[in-house]
């Protein structure tokens, strides 16, 4: 007695049936495993840029800056042109458990012969500088967008270019820097000048 045979074609049909529900599970196995084996946290390097210019630096090419307060080991350091804040508070040896760090900007530039205070958490900020008046000077590469719009002649939108102009060129080496900030014209920049400081 012979068994029934299976028409060829009915064959072929259950057997590309089965290649393809392989074929699923082999896809199915790499997508697992490539998702198993990749990392959970993204790092991306950021390039400094090429077109802001540099702070203002010593003949060897060395910012010496002064930090103090609330560091682990203040003192004067070198850090090389470029160096933001967060370079000047790792090379003191990061923040004691009292420092108020959100009353420092880390990510700005530090500039040549720039005092860095860091504030205990609940302390008064330091007192600004005065000028012949007895005026608080406003610090142009410490000013926030509401210190700046107290100048005379500077609104809100001056205030951001000021902003800007110092983020992009790494804070103000000079007073006289401001007359490059867009908006700041002669005039603006005689009423500004007794005014502020670095």
């Amino acid at each position: 007695m012979s068994l029934p045979t299976e028409p060829p074609r009915a064959r072929g049909l259950r057997l590309g049936a089965g290649a393809a529900v392989v074929l699923v599970l082999v896809a199915v196995a790499v997508a697992v495993l490539v998702t198993a084996t990749r990392p959970t946290g993204q790092t991306t390097t950021v390039a400094p840029p090429t077109t802001a210019a540099e702070p203002s630096a010593g003949p060897s090419g060395v910012l010496y800056v002064h930090i103090l307060g609330e560091v682990a080991a203040p003192g004067l350091y070198e850090v090389p042109a470029g160096a933001r804040a967060v370079d000047v508070v790792a090379a003191a040896g990061g923040f004691t458990d009292a420092a108020d760090q959100a009353q420092l900007n880390l990510a700005r530039f530090v500039v040549d012969g720039e005092q860095i205070l860091v504030p205990a958490v609940g302390a008064e900020p330091p007192p600004s500088a005065t000028g012949a008046g007895g005026e608080s000077l406003v610090r142009l590469n410490a000013a926030d967008l509401a210190e700046l719009d107290t100048l005379p002649g500077v609104g809100p939108t001056l205030a951001q270019r000021i902003i800007d102009y110092r983020d992009e060129h790494g804070g103000f080496g000079s007073v006289d820097e401001l007359k490059d900030v867009p908006g700041i014209g002669e005039k603006t920049f005689a009423e500004l000048e007794p005014l502020v400081t670095l």
